[in-house]
């Protein structure tokens, strides 16, 4: 079969790998129909994520149709359509009985690598590094998908693959991080960054009630996604001073809460797998000066809330006297994707969550990926959101 693969540092290929085979009975293997390609990966695409081998299998933003299913598994059966969330989830352990389905406790087949990095284990995760599980991803004509009895949800009929697509990552990610600010109505909260996350959470805190949803962005098709999902102001941080721009916006008040939809930087990097801690700290200078997080710990009003669902993979430098002498609250961590399902699709039903706006570029060969692949990082041609058809 066909997949987009990692073999080093800006060098993503179209291959051609084995298919994947049933290996527990809860498995299932999927036909891909649509795919898409997210912003996290460019970290990849850039090396700025350790444990990657050449030739892994790219890709957690995937969907598609049951072709062979474990023996007596029953919650699909072949040609139902499936979403599968980014994130595997076991469904048994302690954390996922807790809803807390991104640090799920058995899924992650490298969980003693994870656990000396991070103190414990976290999820497995779909293309995302050996760290994660070193999971064959879903930008490829075929899947398996591990433990498919917990996570995956079938298609609701009358639904095609853009209304759903999402769901397995960007769109629960921006949700979450809008969630985290804790809105009640009547807040103004403030998002760096409208990419595909920063839109959705633009959305969100529309939809949980904030009265003013302020967009830091620069890239001009970004800035016209982020008022159609519904920012009232923009700040463009390449000609404006952000925090001034904020305490004039709020009266001098600050936002009450703030998202982080930036993350690691993925327009730069160097290569180097030797170790998370060691690798990120190198590039602390070059490639994760967390400007964004900066300027939203900064930009937050006192008491209030920082939300951080753009993707850090190490130690970075953070004002903690801000943090502690502010009284903030900090929120974080990989998106309990499973945990939203049920609401954002009933959203999706309601027409109140735009799905295809931010969809810029479809492609229906998974041969122009790497070619798209640098298209989005480069933000060339207008590109904001990549999505296969296949």
């Amino acid at each position: 079969m066909k997949a987009l693969c990692w073999h080093g540092r800006n060098d993503i290929r179209c291959d051609t790998v084995p298919d994947p085979v049933i290996e527990d009975a809860r498995d299932v293997i999927i036909k891909v129909t649509s795919c898409a390609i997210c912003g996290s990966d460019l970290h990849l695409m850039d090396g700025l994520m350790p444990t990657m081998e050449s030739g892994d299998v790219l890709g957690h933003e995937f969907m598609g149709e049951v072709v062979e299913v474990g023996q007596g598994f029953t919650k699909f059966k072949k040609g139902d359509r499936i979403v599968v969330p980014f994130n595997i989830n076991c469904g048994a352990c302690r954390q996922c009985k807790l809803g807390n389905f991104s640090v799920c406790e058995r899924s992650n087949r490298n969980a003693e690598m994870a656990a000396a990095q991070f103190g414990y284990p976290t999820a497995g995760l779909f293309g995302y590094s050996h760290l994660t599980g070193g999971y064959a991803g879903g930008q490829a004509e075929y899947v398996r998908v591990p433990m498919a009895d917990v996570a995956p949800m079938k298609v609701p009929d009358g639904m095609d693959d853009e209304s759903v697509l999402f769901l397995t990552d960007i769109l629960p990610t921006g949700w979450q991080g809008a969630e985290h600010c804790e809105i009640q109505g009547g807040e103004t909260i403030a998002v760096w960054g409208a990419g595909p996350v920063g839109i959705f959470a633009i959305q969100s805190a529309r939809i949980m009630g904030a009265e003013r949803i302020i967009a830091v962005e620069t890239v001009p098709e970004r800035i016209a996604l982020a008022k159609k999902a519904g920012a009232t102001d923009v700040i463009d941080f390449m000609n404006e001073d952000v925090f001034e721009r904020i305490k004039e916006i709020t009266k001098g008040q600050g936002a009450d809460g703030v998202i982080d939809c930036v993350g690691m930087e993925a327009s730069a990097g160097h290569g180097g797998l030797t170790g998370l801690l060691s690798t990120v700290q190198e590039k602390l200078t070059a490639t994760e000066r967390p400007y964004a997080l900066a300027e939203a710990i900064k930009a937050v009003r006192p008491c209030g809330i920082v939300s951080v669902p753009g993707v850090y993979g190490g130690p970075i430098p953070v004002n903690m006297g801000s943090i502690v002498q502010k009284g903030l609250t900090l929120k974080s961590g990989q998106t309990h994707v499973k945990r939203y399902l049920e609401t954002l699709t009933k959203l999706i039903q309601e027409g109140k969550i735009d799905m295809t706006s931010l969809i810029t570029h479809r492609s229906k060969d998974l041969a122009e990926g790497p070619d798209l692949y640098k298209a989005f990082r480069d933000k060339m041609d207008g590109c904001v959101k990549v999505v296969f058809h296949l």
